[in-house]
């Protein structure tokens, strides 16, 4: 699996702090099961631990600090690629109660499909299935959204997201996701505020699809 887009360091530390709101963390726990490159990152600022974490301590660090936490940690685990049977990763499946044949989707029209599932407040999370070729609705965002891809890609504004890619989405991105052709795309998408549709049919929705 080759991951081109990555967590940001600040998600990271938040969420090394416990300082992530549930749904945001279950996004940022299945990419890190995912991605070799962030598990050794979040590794190294945890490492770090109090020191870095602690707001009201002014704490020196040299330039070359992370890099050698990070050469003490030594090669990050390498975990294999999920079973049929573990078609997502053990984070996730948690919320799930099982694999991909365990989700509860509902229709959103034009074959997209969510699953809204359950976590505390301050964001939602929600799976979502987007069948090949299909778009989703022009957009942008009153706050924040994360998402990440568990199979197949899309294609927006940004770039190419595959499987492992995350996202981030802010405020100041208006997009149209497309999921790619020959294989339907399921993400894992937490977002702490409502989007922002364009158009009138997907505003009207949105309060029934709580998007």
């Amino acid at each position: 699996m080759s991951i081109r887009h990555h967590l940001s360091d600040a998600l990271l530390i938040a969420y090394a702090a416990g300082n992530l709101p549930e749904a945001f963390g279950l996004v940022v726990a299945t990419h890190v099961s995912m991605c070799d490159d962030c598990r050794a990152q979040l590794a190294a600022f945890e490492a770090v631990g109090g020191a870095v974490l602690d707001g009201d301590a002014a704490v020196a660090m040299s330039d070359g600090a992370l890099d050698a936490v990070m050469a003490r940690l030594g090669a990050p685990e390498i975990i294999a690629p999920p079973s049929p049977q573990e078609d997502f990763p053990a984070a996730l499946r948690g919320y799930l109660g099982g694999g991909l044949a365990a989700v509860k989707w509902r229709n959103l029209g034009m074959g997209v499909r969510q699953a809204i599932l359950p976590t505390s407040k301050g964001a939602m999370a929600r799976l979502l299935y987007i069948p090949a070729g299909q778009a989703v609705p022009d957009h942008g965002h009153r706050g924040t959204e994360l998402t990440l891809v568990l199979q197949g890609a899309f294609r927006d504004a940004v770039d190419r997201f595959g499987p492992g890619d995350l996202e981030i989405a802010t405020e100041e991105l208006q997009h149209t996701p497309v999921a790619e052709a020959g294989e339907a795309c399921i993400c894992l998408a937490a977002t702490d505020a409502p989007l922002r549709f364009n158009a009138f049919i997907p505003r009207l929705l949105q309060p029934l699809f709580r998007i």
